[in-house]
């Protein structure tokens, strides 16, 4: 799709409701499915400004969640483990896992060919080597998370559920994609509700004022719809 052609149906889908309306959930997803002009499968994203000071330490969004329908995109699963718990990773079904010599073939190529990085106790101290390389990206494990553990098992299977971890930005918003166009509206609506119940949990105690500022929601390339915060 040419540029030209997208910014026309951009603009098509953006005249069929009104930007600065809040719309009731329900409606809100039905149009964000009508409104998809994309030529494959697209994520459907929720957008959530909130009124924390992203500045301050204290008051840092992070939390993790799982989707009761999941995504609709495999996540490749990386274990760092060795012995009983790399064995364990395996039959779980990770999709990789090693020890110190995984970490050092990550170190050496720079890259890093999974979506999810889980790691036993042990592990991180040997982690520490990769913590620019998979910080900046969100690879890191962590125990705020649940991506440091003894139970590998449970760790993968609940990211293989559909288990997100998310975080605030330098703006105060926070990202999360519910599931894909193709999803009906139930499974939509059950996965948008999950991430805002657990959202509103993640509040910082030290933040003050309305939390919940604005929620957007939209496809992959799709204009974004205001939904009204119950």
């Amino acid at each position: 799709m040419t540029n030209r052609k997208q910014s026309k149906d951009f603009k098509a889908k953006l005249a069929t409701f009104d930007v600065n309306k809040r719309y009731p959930l329900t409606e809100a997803l039905q149009m964000v499915k009508q409104n998809a002009y994309e030529k494959f499968d697209a994520s459907v994203e929720v957008h959530v400004n909130t009124g924390i000071d992203p500045r301050k330490g204290d008051q840092q969004v992070r939390a993790s969640v799982t989707l009761p329908h999941g995504t609709g995109k495999t996540k490749r699963v990386a274990v760092f483990a060795e012995g009983d718990k790399a064995n364990e990773a395996r039959e779980a079904g990770a999709d990789l896992v090693g020890g110190a010599e995984f970490i050092q073939e990550i170190k050496q190529s720079g890259k890093c060919d999974f979506d999810i990085a889980i790691a036993t106790m042990d592990m991180m101290p040997k982690l520490a080597s990769l913590a620019k390389l998979l910080g900046p990206r969100g690879l890191m494990p962590s125990p705020k998370n649940e991506t440091v553990t003894a139970n590998v098992k449970q760790a993968i299977e609940q990211v293989k559920k559909g288990r997100i971890t998310f975080k605030n930005d330098d703006s105060a918003n926070v990202h999360l994609s519910i599931g894909k166009v193709s999803f009906d509206l139930e499974k939509l609506t059950e996965n948008y509700k999950a991430f805002l119940d657990t959202i509103k949990k993640s509040k910082p105690s030290s933040s003050k004022g309305t939390f919940l500022k604005s929620i957007t929601i939209k496809s992959t390339m799709g204009p974004g719809i205001k939904v009204t915060i119950e």
